[in-house]
């Protein structure tokens, strides 16, 4: 049997075609391994393949290329939801949209095809490959990933491995490191079926499992003050109606409707609730929203966008009730949907998106000081982004998201979206509190479980207990620095055994 697997193996490195193919479907396959499919063991067997193709490249320009095939599977089915934004309601031409969302794959498809080409450049033998060179390269591409040019974290191999004893790990060093670790955990198990260093390379693997497993059982936060009741709104404005000026009185009635129903010291609204500048709205209408949060002793969280002068406006959220009235506005924006980068000015001119070029607010924003807790805000696309997350804490005792990704219709967005949520609520400690337009609306404890969510597409609201938690968990403390080191000490310990055997490359 073991002889019959080498021998396929081989089999599937002698044709360039063949291999690029495979790591293609093996990119699109694994989009099945994470949500709403949560399959993972097809992401450690994507990447064990990937590996496998690496690892028996002849040229650098080979290994690039099934790196880049990967990635272009991978984007291509998982992120194939920009179509939908660009097309039916950025109001761009069906053919440009297209091309458009092709090439936005097509560039994030560059970076596993530069681990490919890195990987093939250093000597080191195939189970350091493997099990070393390969995941530390993996994991500093996806952490590049995740600033460069404003940074686009989208379906890091981390958050597929949420539902695993992997997921121990977060708390200590994020989810790059989760991504090093199923990168590493997918060359071992390739390492034990081509038998490099097959016993070392099992004991690895256990090690690695059980103690993510141990780390789970860890509470690194503990509950602050009296928990209280929170309600999250989810309006379900359809996107197509949102900034329709005909359809905003009865928008604003059935947000102050769902709002009077409810008894909860918290009230979330969505991400841009109100579709109308601030300053435009009746004041009679905010002093309504303010009261009902005075009737039940706390505050409302309202998302609408704020403006200073004619040509500075944000994304922002307002706070109204018994506490002062606060405001928080998005920091990290969206780029060509919610700001336009110099140079591209032309883009409005294919674009029909409302307020498609907001201003920054300001990083160092402190949580909001509403309904007895002290609540870390982020918007939208922000909390994608854990290393920005943290910022407010461990000032904060809960985590609340507003957003509207009915931008991204029918499509996998939203639940990938609250699969990254449940990753940020376990690396802080914090539960995680996320209110949304046409969905997903959902409350998320500090290990990443959903307690309860409401379905998509529907109008609604969700009443749940939300304790707040104090305390810093060790990636809160450490950022990304931790994965970045542990990458970096693989890649030393790599560059260490090269120098040990200088005649041999593979």
């Amino acid at each position: 049997m073991r002889a019959r697997f080498r021998r396929l193996a081989r089999a599937s490195l002698t044709k360039p075609g063949t291999r690029h193919a495979a790591a293609l479907l093996a990119g699109a396959a694994g989009v099945l391994a994470y949500s709403p499919f949560d399959f993972y063991p097809l992401k450690f067997l994507g990447l064990a393949l990937l590996i496998h193709l690496w690892l028996g490249a002849e040229t650098t320009r080979s290994a690039f290329l099934s790196g880049y095939c990967y990635g272009l599977g991978l984007f291509g089915a998982g992120v194939s939801w920009v179509y939908i934004s660009l097309s039916r309601f950025g109001g761009m031409a069906p053919v440009l949209a297209g091309i458009a969302t092709l090439g936005f794959c097509a560039i994030l498809a560059l970076f596993p095809g530069l681990v490919g080409a890195l990987q093939h450049r250093i000597r080191a033998v195939p189970a350091l490959r493997a099990a070393c060179l390969i995941p530390a390269l993996w994991a500093m591409m996806e952490w590049t990933r995740s600033w460069f040019l404003t940074g686009f974290p989208w379906l890091g191999a981390g958050y597929a491995a949420i539902d695993t004893p992997l997921a121990g790990y977060a708390a200590l060093a994020g989810v790059h490191a989760l991504s090093l670790l199923l990168a590493a955990c997918a060359g071992l198990i390739l390492c034990v079926l081509l038998g490099h260093a097959r016993m070392a390379s099992l004991v690895a693997l256990i090690l690695i499992f059980g103690i993510g497993g141990a780390l789970r059982a860890i509470e690194w936060t503990r509950p602050a003050g009296t928990p209280m009741r929170a309600e999250l709104l989810q309006g379900n404005i359809d996107q197509d109606l949102k900034f329709d000026p005909a359809r905003y009185a009865e928008t604003l009635a059935s947000y102050a409707a769902l709002a009077d129903r409810s008894r909860a010291q918290l009230i979330v609204f969505p991400e841009t609730a109100l579709p109308r500048f601030l300053d435009l709205v009746d004041p009679a209408y905010l002093e309504q929203l303010a009261a009902v949060g005075r009737r039940n002793g706390g505050d409302l969280l309202l998302g609408a966008p704020t403006r200073r002068g004619a040509r500075e406006y944000y994304n922002s959220v307002l706070s109204l009730g018994a506490s002062r009235s606060q405001i928080y506005s998005k920091s990290h924006l969206v780029p060509l949907g919610e700001f336009i980068p110099p140079g591209f000015g032309w883009i409005l001119n294919v674009l029909s998106v409302p307020l498609a070029d907001f201003s920054r607010g300001d990083p160092g924003q402190r949580p909001l000081h509403v309904g007895g807790q002290r609540v870390a805000l982020n918007i939208c696309y922000e909390d994608v982004f854990g290393s920005e997350i943290m910022r407010q804490l461990p000032e904060a005792t809960l985590l609340v998201n507003v957003s509207n990704v009915a931008w991204f219709g029918d499509s996998l967005a939203p639940a990938q979206h609250l699969q990254m949520a449940r990753m940020r609520a376990i690396e802080t400690g914090r539960m995680y509190l996320t209110a949304a337009n046409s969905g997903i609306t959902a409350a998320i404890d500090t290990r990443g479980r959903v307690l309860g969510r409401l379905p998509q597409f529907t109008r609604g609201s969700l009443e749940v207990e939300a304790p707040g938690y104090a305390g810093a968990t060790p990636y809160v403390r450490i950022g990304d620095w931790g994965a970045i080191g542990a990458a970096l000490l693989m890649l030393c310990a790599v560059a260490l055994a090269g120098r040990r055997r200088p005649g041999q490359r593979r």
